[in-house]
């Protein structure tokens, strides 16, 4: 059984993980920490890591980005494991996260769902064919009004899967409305919509010459991501250091 550590395990993420984490017999959730207080908890709450004590496999985290500094700190002081998904963290933290992942086993990924890493290697295969043929690419995500960051992670991850396949010949435009010029074959436009309740839906667009191809990714449910950082965290315990991602765990 794989022992988690719950950090942000009182927002919605972390809920909806501690729901599925106890019909799971293969994981169980041994702390939790949180600054917020939102009823009780079958394991004790710390309002920090340093509170924790308890003995663990693995770190999940599923908080903000202003929490990631001391989360890095406290795994690497550790020498545990961590499952990160928070998303919008600057260009020093994600510096950060390489420099732990020298000494322990760090798992990031923009997006947890098994549908989305799947759509990173299919776009990845569309645009060797389709960029040199003269497609356009756009990205086109929408989520809900709480979503603190745009574009989401996931969006920039897509993008940089496109971007690789173009041996990295593209710049990324998140903004027209200052510009009045013709597209540029070598930008990947990216849009954010935020509203309702709308759990994440991303499409990419390669708009050729009187012909389109689109591929689209929806998310009806938190549920899959949540899954897929418990798979990712009974993955993660145990590896060696190194930088993993959910393309690791769904190779096994």
């Amino acid at each position: 059984m794989t022992g988690i550590i719950l950090h942000g395990c009182n927002g919605y993420m972390g809920r909806v993980i501690t729901e599925l984490a106890e019909k799971d017999p293969s994981v169980c959730i041994v702390a939790g920490v949180d600054i917020a207080d939102q009823g009780k908890n079958d394991y004790p709450v710390y309002l920090s890591l340093d509170e924790c004590k308890e003995e663990a496999d693995v770190v999940v985290d599923f908080s903000i980005a202003k929490a990631v500094d001391p989360l890095l700190d406290y795994c690497e002081k550790r020498s545990l494991p961590v499952v990160l998904c928070t998303t919008g963290l600057s260009d020093e933290q994600l510096a950060r996260v390489e420099e732990v992942a020298k000494k322990v086993a760090v798992l990031k990924s923009a997006n947890m769902s098994l549908g989305i890493n799947i759509l990173l290697k299919l776009i990845r295969d569309a645009a060797k064919v389709l960029a040199p043929a003269g497609f356009d690419m756009e990205i086109v995500e929408k989520h809900h009004n709480r979503k603190l960051d745009a574009p989401s992670g996931t969006a920039i991850a897509l993008a940089d899967s496109l971007n690789e396949a173009m041996d990295g010949q593209y710049h990324y435009v998140y903004d027209r409305s200052q510009r009045r010029q013709k597209r540029d074959e070598h930008e990947i436009g990216i849009s954010a919509v935020r509203g309702g309740t709308i759990v994440g839906e991303h499409e990419i667009i390669f708009a050729g010459t009187d012909e389109v191809v689109e591929f689209k990714h929806t998310a009806f449910s938190r549920a899959i991501f949540a899954k897929g950082a418990l798979a990712a965290a009974a993955f993660l315990a145990g590896k060696p250091a190194g930088r993993y991602d959910m393309a690791d765990v769904i190779e096994g």
